[in-house]
């Protein structure tokens, strides 16, 4: 297996190098380019999913539906689609930029920061999820206006849903932003 590696970013949000996915996240951890994406059924429900208890960064959080790294000179989208059949046995046809200049920085309580620019995607589905258990510990199917209300939801999500209700109530509605818009790094 080989080494996966994280995207590094300037504060400009252009590529100035790799790190390894494993040793990234720390008391420092360097800014890095990532994604969030919700995946939200023909009834604008929306999947949260809760985070596998073996997760190195907030495990058993619950949290938007899927997250990751791109891997260096991989297409946003093309990560989202990996990352949603890997976490969620999801094939997803359309993956639609909602937010492209999302970025976070948050502690957890042992002093690890996570630390991203993280364009956010809507991702349209019909079907169910089959979690990976190392990835997902598990997963509901909410209406869009009782995410918020839900119990221990991770820092970024929280942030998150902030800026997507701005883009009004329904998911299905949200408007598709401009890929000019992604950081730099994320314009491949």
């Amino acid at each position: 297996m080989t080494e996966e590696l994280v995207v590094l970013l300037d504060e400009s949000g252009r590529a100035i190098g790799t790190e390894a996915k494993a040793t990234v996240h720390h008391a420092t951890t360097p800014l890095h380019l990532a994604f969030s994406s919700y995946v939200v059924d023909a009834a604008g429900r929306v999947l949260i999913t809760q985070r596998a208890l073996s997760k190195p960064t907030w495990p058993g959080s619950w949290t938007n539906s899927c997250c990751g790294h791109p891997l260096p000179d991989e297409p946003l989208e093309d990560a989202v689609r990996r990352r949603l059949t890997d976490e969620l046995g999801i094939t997803a046809d359309r993956v639609d930029l909602v937010l492209p200049q999302f970025r976070y920085r948050a502690e957890m309580p042992t002093g690890v920061v996570e630390n991203e620019l993280c364009p956010v995607y809507l991702v349209p589905w019909t079907g169910d999820a089959t979690p990976n258990p190392t990835e997902v510990e598990s997963y509901r199917w909410l209406p869009w206006s009782e995410v918020r209300d839900f119990p221990a939801l991770s820092p970024w999500c929280l942030l998150q849903l902030a800026e997507l209700d701005r883009l009004g109530p329904n998911p299905l509605t949200w408007p598709t932003a401009d890929p000019a818009l992604l950081p730099p790094a994320a314009q491949l």
